[in-house]
């Protein structure tokens, strides 16, 4: 196949090709002449399935012939005889070994680190252990560096590494895959030392990123009939630039760095690589542009020099755009928008990304259109409706349970699933609606079983019973084994997924999803002997970590056109468009991970890959795939929460198109940039309302005898400020949900704050000498511990009180001397005869002076509504009044009114008095007659939103009333609800 020669046989296919294809294509023009029988000798190795499905499918299409024998680099020791190198230990279980190991560590030195960090760092140290093994450094090398900062860290790094040093022993009989990998290449290359094959042997799309791929790979060039095939080798870059990638610390993170290595490693220089074939990439003056752009740094110098012997420049980026989004959600429609043209002209279009939530992004926006993409990555399983389901039932043994924690996983879609799941949704929302109502906040067995008594439902108590065997006394805080963990948590998720009545596990293990889920378990159970004792907090997080690494396909056909892939799947497939998308720092490239036990220098010391590696491998990815026929390359300008910062190799080709003006660089990019802002447009026009939904502002006119006959005093200003939420409350009946969790909100701050002045008062009003702050305090701290069983509540209200408490008791010590304390939450009402209604109210505090008048007051715990605002609107004090003349609150009778005021107690202590001279009693009550009557009138209708206090007023009948879809300036709907 080969013509024989004592060089390295390395090949190159450039940017911009179909690389599967170009193979294939070039295998057979070197075997056109061959007998049939030539191609089938040849051993063609590729380093991912879904490389070798591509190879193979392009076989398929024909012509009829034998086929070359196509192997992945990681089964290099299938079928040939290595003689005892034994089968590597799951990666599971050399994690939980080191979990074993590290919480040992930690009992004898616990100020190593703390205990939550077992699992990361079991996962980091066997990262760092795959890495050593793969690159063939030792733990002495590591013992050896030159570490001239002889600190506590580099201490605590040693111990960590000197409990793992036993599995870097020759004679270890039980490697971890990346050791038994360089084992299995380092004997195969003893082998051919001895014995070269003659047939063909071909190394094809790997890059050598790995110390022992790449002696796999340059063990292959020297063959008598072998050859290494590099993906997207820049042909553009001249020999002065190859030299310069040298230094590793300086280059490692450019995209041909690797190849200059391989190239180094196997005894030749770069320009002996010659190209595969006579294939050309799609645009090769747009490679040349992006070769140049993405040279080591610094290259200012190069781009004055060579950037004016580019050719073509516009012509190079006819067919690339630059979309450059004002936020993710616009990067995201207009990526949708895109890839819904695409399918619709029938092209094939894929969207690249390392930024998974982007994605799920374009997936959210291409559904409206249902188009459903072909994502390769799948879901996590830690995401599907098994992973969620574990993983909540995990969280039962580590936390006491909450109505919250209940309330998720009987809503869940895999609870109950044995039987009646009608039945069980059912007896959900109506203990659901216990809950949030009535309480309590962490539900036990005896409080399930009282909501369940006197019930007629005759499925109530068997499901109960299930409840309770279920959900309650799980917390769980002791140390058992890891085989007794998971069988007890497998157990009660099965429990859970087949219900009260149903037999097996319901649906649980069903689907893509419950199977992939189902054998993550099978391979933790399997590995259980080595995984120590546990308690619940770590079972959970050790069983997350597990979900979350596995990842499952949706079973739902998606479109065929439409393709999601990772950064290494470009160099694998052709497509008509491909999308670069998520171009900032951060995303594309990703930024390094932190590492807890080597920096850069020792890294490159101790001759390991440096953190850049990754961002060299992810540059490769994006100079292969921006070489594509037609590309997009997108980011969003702003994320969530800042502004982001532009993609290295996007900001290069910028800045070099930016200093080309006179070869077109400049226009070439404005075009770009113009294409991009021609579909943010369409996203503008796509986000218009457009038409919008007949919905008018309702007003709706029950019967007369259907509306409230009884009101309190503070529902008034409600009545005239949003009618409809009376409507909706006192009228259908409605009321907004208590949250599962009670919450240190306003209203409770003001019962509470009602309380502690109440007895405060209470107990100085006889003695006003102890009229104090130490006792207001006291009573304070009383109050909240009762009542407020948050900490930080509780710390927080205290200080505010404590802040107004001087002005308080000056004030309260003046409002004494006028007149005696004589009421507290006194209750009142009045009615009007002909009309039917009944006006009621509860004052926080009556006092009666020596002329027997009243002084009316009201705790704030905000700012009181100003006078103007009490004739207009907010008429509580007002009406108080009124009551308190016509037929009196209590025991007292109607009573002369001196005085009302509003005490506040916010940021600005202050009171304010109701203007009764203004507003007297006799008057308000008229106008309160009148206001009334108009609601008695049928035709009157309850309008929605009538006088709000600001434009941004947030209702609980909002939604009811379906504002947004009306404006406060329209007319109001009056419907008539007789008819």
């Amino acid at each position: 196949m080969f013509e024989s020669g004592d060089s390295p046989r390395v090949f190159g296919l450039p940017p911009g090709v179909d690389f599967p294809r170009a193979l294939v294509e070039g295998l057979l023009a070197r075997h056109a002449d061959q007998p049939p029988e030539a191609l089938a000798r040849v051993r063609l190795i590729v380093n991912t399935k879904r490389m070798a499905r591509r190879i193979r499918d392009l076989f398929d299409q024909g012509p009829a012939l034998l086929l070359p024998q196509i192997s992945l680099v990681t089964d290099l020791g299938e079928g040939w005889d290595l003689g005892q190198i034994p089968d590597p230990v799951p990666s599971l279980r050399r994690r939980l070994e080191l979990v074993q190991l590290i919480t040992a560590l930690l009992d004898r030195q616990p100020d190593l680190a703390p205990r939550s960090a077992i699992f990361d760092l079991a996962d980091s140290l066997a990262a760092l252990m795959d890495e050593m093994h793969g690159e063939g450094v030792s733990p002495d090398v590591i013992d050896d560096l030159d570490v001239t900062d002889q600190s506590g860290h580099w201490a605590r790094i040693k111990s960590f590494l000197g409990i793992v040093r036993h599995y870097f022993d020759a004679g270890f009989d039980q490697p971890d895959v990346e050791t038994r990998q360089r084992r299995v290449i380092q004997r195969r290359i003893e082998q051919w030392q001895i014995d070269p094959p003659r047939h063909p042997i071909i190394i094809a799309g790997s890059t050598g990123s790995r110390g022992a791929t790449q002696l796999l790979m340059q063990a292959v060039a020297r063959l008598p009939q072998g050859a290494v095939i590099l993906p997207g080798f820049d042909f553009d870059m001249p020999d002065h630039v190859w030299t310069s990638l040298e230094n590793a610390m300086l280059s490692e993170d450019h995209p041909q760095y690797r190849f200059h290595r391989f190239a180094v490693g196997a005894g030749i220089a770069t320009s002996d690589i010659r190209p595969w074939g006579g294939d050309a990439p799609a645009n090769p003056n747009r490679n040349a542009i992006v070769s140049l752009a993405l040279r080591p740094a610094p290259v200012t110098d190069q781009w004055l020099r060579d950037g004016p012997k580019l050719f073509d420049i516009p012509g190079a980026l006819e067919k690339v755009t630059l979309l450059e989004a004002p936020s993710t959600r616009h990067e995201a429609l207009a990526i949708a928008m895109r890839l819904r043209h695409a399918a619709n002209e029938g092209k094939t279009a894929a969207l690249i990304t390392p930024d998974r939530m982007l994605t799920r992004q374009v997936t959210a926006a291409l559904d409206r259109w249902s188009i459903l993409p072909d994502d390769s990555a799948g879901e996590p399983l830690h995401l599907s409706p098994p992973g969620r389901l574990l993983r909540h039932v995990a969280d039962l043994f580590r936390h006491r349970l909450t109505a919250e924690a209940l309330l998720t996983l009987l809503k869940h879609p895999l609870t109950h699933r044995g039987g009646d799941r009608g039945d069980h949704l059912r007896l959900t929302r109506e203990l659901e609606l216990h809950l949030r109502r009535h309480g309590p906040p962490y539900p036990t067995a005896a409080s399930l079983r009282l909501w369940a008594e006197g019930r007629k439902d005759k499925m109530v108590t068997r499901w109960v019973d299930w409840l309770c065997a279920c959900f309650t006394d799980r917390d769980d805080s002791g140390t058992i084994s890891l085989a007794t963990r998971i069988e007890a948590h497998i157990t009660l998720a099965e429990k859970i997924a087949q219900g009260s009545n149903g037999e097996g596990s319901g649906t649980l293990w069903q689907k893509d999803a419950g199977q992939e889920a189902q054998r993550a378990i099978s391979e933790l159970s399997a590995e259980a002997d080595v995984g120590g004792s546990l308690n619940a907090a770590d079972y959970a997080s050790l069983f997350h970590k597990i979900l979350a690494a596995r990842e499952v396909r949706n079973p739902i056909e998606p479109h065929p056109n439409i393709l999601i892939w990772g950064t290494l799947e470009a160099r694998v497939q052709g497509a008509d468009l491909l999308i670069l998308a998520g171009l900032n720092e951060g995303s594309w490239p990703e930024a390094p991970k932190p590492d807890p036990w080597l920096n850069r220098t020792l890294r490159h010391q101790a001759g390991l890959l440096l953190p850049e590696r990754r961002i060299g491998l992810s540059a490769h990815d994006f100079q292969q795939a921006v070489a594509a026929p037609e590309v997009w390359l997108t980011r969003s300008v702003r994320s969530d929460d800042a502004e982001t910062v532009v993609s290295r190799w996007l900001n290069r080709m910028q800045n070099l198109l930016s200093g080309l003006p006179d070869q077109g660089g400049v226009a070439a990019l404005e075009d770009m940039r113009s294409r991009g802002r021609d579909w943010l447009q369409r996203v503008a026009q796509l986000e218009e309302p457009g038409y919008v939904p007949s919905a008018k502002r309702p007003a709706p006119c029950p019967p007369v005898a259907a509306r409230p006959t009884q009101l309190s005093v503070t529902e008034i200003k409600r009545l005239i400020r949003d009618p409809y939420a009376i409507y909706a409350r006192h009228i259908l009946g409605l009321r907004r949900l208590d949250p599962l969790m009670k919450q240190p909100d306003a209203l409770l701050r003001g019962t509470v704050l009602h309380e502690v002045l109440e007895c405060f008062v209470r107990e100085t009003c006889d003695d006003p000498a102890r009229c104090t702050k130490a006792l207001l305090l006291e009573k304070a701290v009383t109050i909240l511990a009762e009542n407020v069983p948050w900490a930080e509540a509780r710390a927080l209200w205290l200080s505010r009180l404590e802040r107004v408490a001087d002005w308080f008791i000056e004030h309260e010590i003046g409002r004494q001397v006028l007149a005696t304390p004589t009421a507290f939450e006194a209750k009142g009402k009045a009615g009007m005869p002909d009309l039917g209604f009944t006006l009621t109210a509860k004052a926080d505090r009556l006092d009666l002076d020596r002329y027997g008048t009243l002084h009316i007051y009201d705790y704030k715990t905000g700012q009181p509504p100003t006078k103007k605002e009490q004739k207009a609107f907010d008429k509580q004090l007002l009406l108080e009044a009124a009551i308190a003349e016509r037929e009196g609150f209590g025991d007292m009778g109607p009573t002369k009114v001196a005085r009302a005021v509003f005490i506040g107690l916010g940021s600005t202590p202050t009171e304010v008095e109701a203007p009764l001279e203004d507003e007297p009693p006799a008057r308000v009550w008229a106008e309160f007659h009148a206001l009334i009557s108009a609601y008695m009138d049928p035709s009157k209708g309850y309008i929605a939103r009538r006088a709000p206090r600001n434009s941004d007023d947030q209702g609980d009948y909002d939604q009811l009333a379906r504002f947004g879809e009306w404006d406060i300036t329209d007319m109001a709907d009056l419907t008539d609800m007789d008819e």
